[in-house]
């Protein structure tokens, strides 16, 4: 079947570039209607407390999307009309300050104790803005940047929908710069390593195709996070290269046999399909190992990513060799030497050397394993920002001003009775690190009379059976502090409210260093199994497998480990990613040295000379396709303003390298040595295949020759 398709793509090359190019228009609007999402917190499993507390916040209290405005050394007269202001932005439900309460005629020492030390601190003073919308929608982050319109220099909007938004901002002005930088590095790494001046632009135009299928059909899941925006367009063109690369080669080779070059490529097809098919799949299943993560973030990149790596071998197979023969006189006619150098010395000093560098290989694994599992992790986001950021240094502001480096939102039933609530919210101030408590009660205990609450401040405050308490924390979230205290908070909450429920930034942050723990363990292990059983169904074995996952893992430990000796913290993702993408896109340089490696033993050749034979065709393919990757990879983080994508960038670059240099230099004689298991762990190690039959038109071909 797949003989008659490549028989088909080969004669009408033009019409298949055609069909190709006017696929790219529906792509891109698919592209332009795909939502980003922002806001990383929204992908924790919604079983969990904290989201369902999220999900009371926003209805029927809309006070998810809660910002705090700052305005300092400013006359109340302002802050008034300042307030008036903010409250005509579309898209802002209500705004609360001393004003809304007690009036700006009533003076600051007049006003109780527990809204003064909230509202007021030294010359600053503080108002609460709530949003219609969540807090990651494109309403809110509409309403945000008109709030910041109407304020002047002596105001700072903090909040974590604001954080939300400035990452959006940077996001959006640095991706094209990304992208761009990806590609230029990309294309000077393949100008040096490939034997054409256009060969690297065929390369980059079939890619270029398959990412924009990719992010055109991830309109079908309605939204991507801005994480998975940010490097799967990268990833794709570092993972999906060697797929092309592999392709021309074989064209290449095929070529010296057949006078036409469309039966030539017909034949690169085919063999491109049969061990693409196979290869892939290691690095489909790496990705989509993300799935299983409860975070679903995990999800998010998985798909997307394992959907790129089916379109990335669907257009080597079937876009690429249409671009090669149309332009396969420009490419012969600019061909040069490669700056690739020869690796025959190389191999001959690892055959000559090979049961030290297997022990070597198996030392390694101890410091590597324990630096790995030391190496320093953060779970706060906006650590991963520019700190001169507008949101960063309100943020800041409302620490060091007014002590709230986390607000707790505890939500429970609105019939507790006086006595209960008065207990509730002293036993709370007690908390180590709590600062000040806002309820209902409170306000009533504080002297305003109930008909002088503001409409708009009850609903904030009580809803549909529903009470809210908003806990001002001194300490900063996904920090062990915030997490005793959310553990003493809730042993205090639930004694009168069982069904109670707390909520915001710091018990969300602290689910998801819980889920993300569990996560890491449960996908690294799913994605080494089913990497482990693709292989043994490849290569029809139990050894062969075990060994080339297990040196893969090694490559992994090693691009970790690099973090523990640095110092260098990373983000929480980033574990979890590189482990599965690291493990299924490298994976494959292993995959086709042993492909190689079998096959010149199925021709009768010994053990070393296989070897020898196996790593000189792989190693220029493994170079260049971990030089392209690393490059795309590393550009970006040069680039990134926000650490969190930027180390993602540096550890992919990074693990490239690693598993490129394992691959060159350990696997050969890791081969060579386990040879003998192989053969005796193995279905038909050394049998030799049977040739595959050509079409028909070519058998007769060949007849006549």
């Amino acid at each position: 079947m797949i003989e008659k398709i490549a028989h088909k793509l080969t004669r009408k090359p033009k019409l298949v570039a055609l069909i190709a190019v006017l696929m790219l228009f529906p792509a891109l609007l698919g592209y332009a209607a795909t939502r980003i999402n922002y806001d990383i917190l929204s992908y924790l499993p919604q079983d969990l407390p904290s989201s369902q507390g999220e999900q009371l916040l926003e209805e029927p209290f809309q006070m998810a999307a809660t910002s705090m405005l700052i305005v300092e050394g400013m006359p109340a007269g302002y802050t008034n009309r300042l307030i008036q202001r903010i409250q005509e932005v579309p898209g802002v439900s209500s705004a609360v300050w001393v004003s809304n309460l007690v009036g700006i005629q009533v003076p600051v020492e007049m006003i109780p104790a527990d809204f003064r030390e909230m509202f007021f601190s030294g010359q600053a003073t503080m108002m609460l803005i709530q949003y219609d919308h969540p807090g990651a929608s494109d309403e809110t982050m509409e309403s945000i940047r008109q709030v910041r319109e109407v304020c002047n220099e002596h105001c700072f909007l903090a909040g974590f929908s604001v954080v939300i938004k400035d990452t959006r901002d940077v996001m959006d002005g640095e991706l094209p710069i990304f992208v761009g930088l990806a590609v230029l590095l990309a294309l000077a790494a393949m100008s040096v390593t490939l034997e054409s001046t256009v060969l690297p632009l065929v390369y980059l135009a079939s890619i270029g195709m398959a990412v924009v299928y990719n992010f055109g059909s991830n309109v079908f899941l309605g939204q991507i996070s801005y994480i998975t925006k940010a490097i799967a367009a990268v990833l794709q063109l570092g993972v999906t290269m060697d797929y092309s690369i592999f392709l021309y080669h074989r064209y290449e080779e095929e070529r010296e046999r057949y006078d036409d070059q469309r039966d030539a490529m017909t034949q690169a097809i085919v063999a491109a399909f049969r061990s693409l098919s196979g290869s892939s799949l290691t690095t489909i299943a790496g990705f989509l190992a993300l799935c299983f993560m409860r975070l679903t973030l995990g999800r998010d990149i998985g798909i997307v990513m394992a959907k790129g790596v089916v379109l990335g071998v669907a257009t080597v197979i079937l876009v690429l060799p249409s671009l090669v023969l149309i332009f396969d006189k420009q490419i012969t006619k600019h061909k040069h030497r490669t700056l690739i150098p020869s690796f025959d010395k190389v191999n001959a000093f690892v055959l000559r050397y090979r049961i030290p560098l297997v022990v070597l290989t198996v030392v390694l694994f101890f410091p590597a394993v324990y630096a790995q599992r030391h190496a320093g992790i953060y779970y706060k986001l906006d650590e991963s920002l520019p700190r001169d950021l507008p949101s960063i240094v309100s943020n800041e502001k409302l620490k060091d001003d007014f002590d709230m480096a986390t607000s707790h939102f505890a939500v429970l039933r609105d019939d507790m009775s006086a006595v209960d609530m008065g207990e509730l919210e002293r036993r709370m101030e007690e908390v180590p690190g709590i600062t000040s408590v806002v309820s209902f009660h409170k306000m009533l205990g504080s002297g305003i009379p109930d008909f002088f609450i503001p409409e708009d401040l009850k609903n904030m405050l009580r809803q549909e059976g529903w009470q809210l308490m908003m806990i001002n924390s001194s300490y900063a979230p996904a920090t062990q502090e915030v997490s005793d205290q959310l553990d003493a908070m809730n042993e205090i909450l639930h004694s009168y409210d069982p069904g109670a429920m707390i909520t915001g930034e710091g018990a969300m942050y602290r689910d998801l260093i819980d889920t993300s723990a569990v996560d890491f363990q449960v996908t690294n292990y799913i994605s080494i199994a089913a990497i482990f059983l693709i292989i043994a169904f490849v290569f029809k074995s139990i050894s062969v497998p075990l060994v080339l996952v297990a040196t893969i893992e090694l490559a992994i430990f090693i691009n970790q480990g690099v973090c523990y000796f640095t110092g260098t913290e990373i983000p929480f993702i980033a574990p979890t990613i590189i482990s599965c993408v690291q493990l299924g896109a490298t994976v494959d340089y292993a995959i086709l040295m042993t492909s190689r490696f079998q096959e010149e033993l199925k021709r009768g050749l010994d053990r070393k000379e296989a070897i020898r034979i196996a790593a000189l065709s792989s190693d220029a393919s493994i170079v260049t396709s971990a030089l392209v990757l690393f490059c795309a990879t590393l550009g970006v983080s040069f680039v990134s303003s926000i650490d969190l994508i930027g180390a993602i960038c540096v550890m992919l670059a990074r693990g490239a390298c690693i598993s490129a240099l394992v691959s060159i230099f350990l696997m050969p004689a890791i081969l060579c040595v386990c040879e003998p298991l192989f053969q005796k762990t193995s279905w038909h190690w050394k049998t030799p295949d049977t040739p595959p039959a050509l079409p028909e038109e070519e058998t007769q071909e060949a007849k006549a020759v």
